[in-house]
């Protein structure tokens, strides 16, 4: 007769078997894309493809760094993306603050245009951004986009700090309070130390977000080519290298490599932080 934890891994097989199909199904196609990227062009123009690669080389990134405007590209879309980040969470944190520590009203009201903001889809709202841009002469520069992925991003942040707040004890603040400090000097070294995960969280958010946005960045830069970001840049690099595969493949790979590498610098926090961010309303 079976124990009951063999019986309990025979209920779970089919889901960690459709888990590890999901993974797979996942994860290829960015292993192709970087295993493209050190293939020989012979092996990549070959009419029997292999899974593994026979042989190593560096060529195709050595083109993608040396293609014209790489550094230029990847430069705007750090400041753009940080620009971005930091303002909504500088502005999150405080809009976070007031509706989970204060009473006002309106409060409700306001967490409902939040979450009505959250909703809404981004793409749909490109004319009319581009109308206003053009209008007030925001056309074609960097700073345009930094504003328009904080707004992107603002709602998420607002949300998932808010809950995150909403978790801490307000005695503790109270108690540093009595203690001689100020509200804001009792939130800066009570609770703002507490809040590391959910930062970390949101920062994650935002930072995939304004790194891989696309639409706007093709949108309303559209004379000044230097202003620019990496998705744009990438998105011709192709028609700059005609049937190179292999230098478009190492120039995704080095603008997926970024991202992976903030995820996993945050990833320990990135968890505990969404969980805490949705767990108090």
């Amino acid at each position: 007769m079976n124990s009951p934890a063999v019986r309990r891994r025979l209920r779970r097989l089919p889901l960690d078997i459709a888990a590890a199909v999901t993974v797979v199904v996942c994860l290829f196609p960015v292993y192709w894309m970087v295993s493209t990227a050190f293939k020989p062009s012979k092996d990549i123009r070959s009419a029997d493809p292999h899974l593994f690669p026979h042989t190593w080389t560096l060529d195709h990134f050595r083109r993608a760094v040396e293609a014209d405007g790489f550094a230029l590209f990847w430069r705007n879309s750090v400041l753009v993306t940080l620009g971005a980040v930091l303002l909504a969470l500088l502005v999150a944190l405080g809009a976070a603050y007031a509706v989970a520590r204060m009473r006002w009203k309106g409060r409700r009201q306001f967490m409902l245009m939040i979450f009505i903001a959250q909703m809404a889809p981004w793409e749909s709202l490109i004319i009319p951004v581009y109308i206003i841009s053009r209008d007030t002469g925001m056309l074609d520069r960097l700073p345009t986009l930094t504003l328009i992925y904080f707004m992107i991003t603002l709602p998420f942040t607002v949300v998932v700090l808010r809950g995150f707040i909403g978790t801490i004890p307000p005695e503790l603040e109270e108690a540093a309070q009595v203690d001689g400090c100020t509200r804001t000097g009792a939130f800066w070294r009570v609770a703002m130390p507490l809040l590391a995960p959910g930062l970390m969280a949101t920062s994650l958010f935002g930072f995939i977000t304004a790194w891989n946005e696309f639409a706007y960045a093709n949108f309303l830069i559209i004379k000044q080519q230097d202003n620019r970001t990496l998705p744009v840049w990438l998105s011709s690099f192709q028609n700059t290298f005609g049937t190179d595969w292999g230098a478009t493949m190492a120039a995704s790979t080095l603008f997926a490599l970024p991202a992976l590498v903030i995820f996993l610098l945050l990833q320990r926090h990135v968890t505990s932080g969404f969980a805490a961010g949705a767990v108090k309303g």
